[in-house]
């Protein structure tokens, strides 16, 4: 009888524990950046945001991520030129969409380390699928997610601006330096 009571508990204990593999990470803000990267004819510049809302689902039984999420205000983006981060910010119509946000879809492991994210970016009111090929480092309790992708400013319905007669490239680059605690 004790035996069949102590087979049942176990199966019990087991039955309700789940898998604890699982668990939510949040991107160190005071590390991690976004940058955009734009040209125009004349010159190229950079804006870079600091202030960074990213979480991500980790498997600490496989040690890698499972899903990743990311929001950036368009305002928070400095490229060191008040004219131009104003300017950005009425040509991306900032205060109708805040908010730039890529949510994951899917995430593998490559046979060489590197991650390959999908998932959807939405920027401007537009949401479109992207890949994004991550690069992933592990040093001293942390872990860093990097790397960067193309966005046309003309597929996400953005009018590109114009100095001088000309107008910025159509592609700008977005990317990504996250850093989580593990």
């Amino acid at each position: 009888m004790n035996r069949i009571l102590l087979c049942l508990f176990v199966l019990c204990a087991w039955g309700f524990a789940g898998p604890l593999a699982k668990r939510k990470l949040v991107a160190d803000k005071s590390r991690s950046t976004v940058t955009y990267a734009a040209k125009h004819p004349l010159h190229k510049w950079e804006g870079v945001s600091h202030d960074v809302n990213c979480a991500m689902i980790y498997n600490d039984d496989t040690k890698t991520p499972e899903s990743v999420a990311v929001s950036i205000k368009v305002a928070s983006f400095d490229s060191q030129n008040n004219n131009r981060d104003s300017h950005a910010i009425e040509v991306l119509e900032g205060l109708k969409y805040p908010n730039v946000t890529f949510v994951s879809s899917g995430i593998k492991t490559n046979e060489d380390g590197t991650l390959s994210a999908r998932g959807n970016l939405t920027f401007h009111g537009v949401a479109k699928p992207v890949s994004v090929q991550v690069t992933r480092k592990e040093a001293g309790g942390k872990m860093t997610l990097t790397g960067e992708f193309p966005v046309s400013l003309t597929e996400y319905n953005v009018e590109r601006p114009s100095l001088m007669g000309f107008k910025t490239d159509d592609l700008m680059t977005l990317r990504f330096d996250l850093v989580f605690p593990l």
